[in-house]
């Protein structure tokens, strides 16, 4: 699925009265009518492709079209290639954790952060812990220092209800 597709017009599609015609190397041929800018793409083997249609008179190239759609699809691959997506991977703590089960949580962290993730650290309060928030907020305070080297945090701990979140983002390589 494409967001935005730019069809260019092509050859007999082009039905303006003048337009200003670039050669294929480059150079200014000038303004002329259609049928000739057409006629001078025909005798090089070419297409006439309308570039710029906003323009006053509208720009046109003379190009191996089939070769630029496909050096376009080309560049379109290489782009998405290099394109790095981007999940967010969530910590569950708890506000009463022990240290071992604590150093797990940041271990499995630095993992995710270090594979480029977002990391989502969550703190869910049953029953009578609602009173005592401050706790879960030390523990999510001391989550990000652990984590200083790795991430930065992008949303500090804050309370939603009943549940505590905080995001972490990796930190940028230079």
């Amino acid at each position: 699925m494409t967001i935005s597709t730019q069809e260019h017009q092509i050859n007999e599609e082009i039905n303006d009265a003048e337009l200003r015609v670039i050669d294929s190397d480059g150079s200014q041929l000038g303004i002329m009518n259609a049928e000739s800018a057409l006629a001078h793409a025909e005798e090089r083997g070419l297409d006439l492709v309308k570039i710029a249609p906003q323009a006053v008179p509208p720009v046109c190239r003379i190009m191996d079209y089939g070769k630029f759609r496909f050096e376009q699809a080309k560049k379109e691959k290489e782009a998405r290639k290099n394109q790095k997506i981007v999940d967010i991977k969530e910590v569950r703590l708890s506000s009463k954790i022990d240290v071992h089960d604590f150093d797990v949580r940041v271990k499995s962290a630095q993992k995710f952060l270090s594979g480029g993730d977002k990391v989502k650290a969550s703190i869910k309060f049953r029953g009578r812990e609602l009173a005592h928030t401050d706790l879960g907020l030390a523990v999510m305070e001391r989550f990000a220092e652990a984590l200083s080297e790795y991430g930065t945090v992008e949303k500090p701990a804050k309370l939603e209800g009943r549940q505590m979140l905080m995001f972490l983002a990796p930190v940028k390589n230079k």
